[in-house]
């Protein structure tokens, strides 16, 4: 069962990302500030939550929350800076896009570069402990997902429509075939070209 909050704080935010282990494409961050009392039967960490239960959970998140966004990093930003500097810098930026300011952001992860001024506390596993981390997870999933879909059908040399751009066999082998795109990492892929 996922407790609704860290603090007793009505604007506590949660914040994770999707994407960090990916060869291709943004990093992907949520930030959510959901209500006390808001309960889902079907809410959970994005990576327990079955696709059809996720695109539900999308759309409830949206619009029960108490304030929500969702921001990117590019993949040529994660070259520059590297994958775990993205991942604040993304969650960093999801924050600051709130219309209010949380008064407190729990992280799933143990750590955070937090640049936004406001108190923060670092939850591993947080994603399958707090409503709030919960629902930044599906919010961050099922946008990078679409995502991905949807730049497939540019990219469709790479099959990422259904890979989603994790380094499966199949995307190793289409690497190999027709080399990297504008959008792949670089820096992931450095024993692949």
């Amino acid at each position: 069962m996922l407790l609704s909050r860290y603090n007793d704080i009505e604007l506590e935010c949660g914040l994770d990302e999707s994407g960090a282990g990916t060869a291709f494409g943004p990093v992907v961050a949520s930030a959510v500030i959901m209500p006390t009392d808001w309960f889902h039967p079907l809410l959970n960490d994005s990576k327990k939550v079955n696709e059809k239960n996720r695109i539900i959970l999308f759309e409830e998140i949206k619009k029960f929350a108490i304030e929500w966004s969702i921001s990117e990093v590019s993949a040529q930003e994660i070259d520059d800076i590297n994958i775990l500097q993205a991942r604040f810098e993304a969650m960093n930026k999801a924050v600051m896009q709130l219309a209010r300011k949380p008064e407190h952001l729990i992280v799933d992860g143990n750590k955070f570069n937090n640049k936004t001024g406001i108190i923060h506390t670092c939850i591993v596993k947080g994603d399958a402990k707090y409503t709030s981390i919960a629902a930044a997870s599906i919010l961050a999933k099922v946008y990078r997902d679409e995502l991905m879909t949807k730049m497939g059908a540019f990219y469709n040399n790479w099959n990422i429509a259904k890979h989603k751009g994790y380094l499966t066999k199949e995307h190793i082998k289409l690497i190999s075939e027709y080399g990297i795109s504008d959008q792949h990492r670089k820096t992931f892929l450095k024993n692949y070209i």
